[in-house]
C-alpha cells in the first residue's frame, strides 16, 4: 500500500471518494494513530496528516514512531512525503518544489529509533542515502508531467539537501548562514526521525518539498506567516494534481 505522509498546508485528500477511518493502537503512543484509508481504481492509498487535522502538533511533539509504526501494521510499502520548507540554495525561492535524495539532521531529544529498550543486539540500519531512489524517480515522472501544464512552468529540483531543524520557531539567519556552509538546499523540521524510522522497518521513503519561503538572512526582511500561507495555498493545488497523478499511476 502506499502511503502520503501530509506536512504543513495538506491536511486532507480532497481529490478522492469519502475515505475509511482506522484508529491504529500502537505501543509507542498512549492515542491511537488516525489514518485515513482512501479506495481508488488503483488500490487503497492511505493518508496520514503529520501534524494533524487542525495542524496542533508542533513539529518537535509529533510521535513519529507511533506513526510510522502504524502504517507498517496497515502493510504500507512505500511512502511519499509532503513537506513544506525553506529555501537556502539560489534556485529554491518561494514556490520552487524539491526531491531531496541527502538530510543533514540538527535535531535533538526526538525519539528517534524503534531499535533500544529490550532489543537482544544493537541494530544500524544503512542511511547513507536516506530516499528511495526508485519512489524518488516516480514522484519526479509524476511531477514533471504536471510541471509543464498551466502559462508558467514550475520548477522541480531533483536531488537537494534537506537539514532537519528542531523547531518550532523559525531559524536565525547565522543558523541558515551555517547550514548553507554545510551544504543544506532547502530548511524544514520534520524529516528526521520521520525517514529513518521508515528505514528502519523497511518501507521506501521519497519526498516532495515545497519552499514557502527564502530561509533567514537570503534576502532582507522579516518572514511574515502571512507570505508562507500565500505561497503554500497556491502550491497545494499543484501537490493535489501530483496526488492524483501518483495514484492513479502507482504499481
Amino acid at each position: 500500500m502506499l502511503a502520503l505522509i501530509g506536512g504543513s498546508g495538506l491536511y486532507a485528500l480532497n481529490d478522492f471518494n469519502e475515505p475509511r477511518v482506522e484508529q491504529v493502537n500502537s505501543s509507542y503512543g498512549s492515542e491511537p494513530v488516525r489514518v485515513e484509508i482512501y479506495d481508488t481504481p488503483a488500490g487503497q492509498v492511505a493518508f496520514l496528516p503529520r501534524h494533524g487535522k487542525s495542524h496542533n502538533t508542533p513539529p518537535h511533539l509529533v510521535n513519529y514512531r507511533a506513526n510510522i509504526d502504524a502504517l507498517k501494521q496497515l502493510g504500507v510499502g512505500e511512502i511519499i512525503a509532503f513537506n513544506a520548507v525553506g529555501g537556502i540554495a539560489a534556485d529554491m525561492g518561494p514556490g520552487a518544489f524539491a526531491i531531496p535524495d541527502q538530510i543533514i539532521d540538527y535535531t535533538h531529544g526526538r525519539d528517534n529509533t524503534f531499535f533500544e529498550g529490550e532489543q537482544s543486539e544493537v541494530v544500524h540500519i544503512d542511511f547513507s542515502n536516506p530516499f528511495s531512489p526508485g519512489l524518488s524517480e516516480r514522484l519526479l515522472l509524476a511531477a514533471k508531467a504536471l510541471a509543464q501544464v498551466g502559462e508558467e512552468p514550475r520548477a522541480i529540483q531533483m536531488g537537494a539537501v534537506y537539514g532537519c531543524t528542531q523547531g518550532p520557531r523559525l531559524e536565525t539567519a547565522a543558523e541558515i548562514k551555517r547550514m548553507a556552509q554545510d551544504g543544506c538546499d532547502i530548511v524544514g523540521m520534520t524529516a528526521m526521525p520521520e525517514a529513518a524510522l521508515a528505514r528502519e522497518v523497511e518501507i521506501d521513503y521519497a519526498m516532495l518539498a515545497l519552499s514557502v519561503n527564502w530561509a533567514a538572512g537570503i534576502v532582507p526582511g522579516v518572514i511574515t506567516m502571512a507570505e508562507i500561507k500565500a505561497v503554500m495555498d497556491e502550491g497545494m493545488s499543484f501537490v493535489h494534481q501530483v496526488v492524483q497523478r501518483l495514484v492513479a499511476t502507482k504499481s
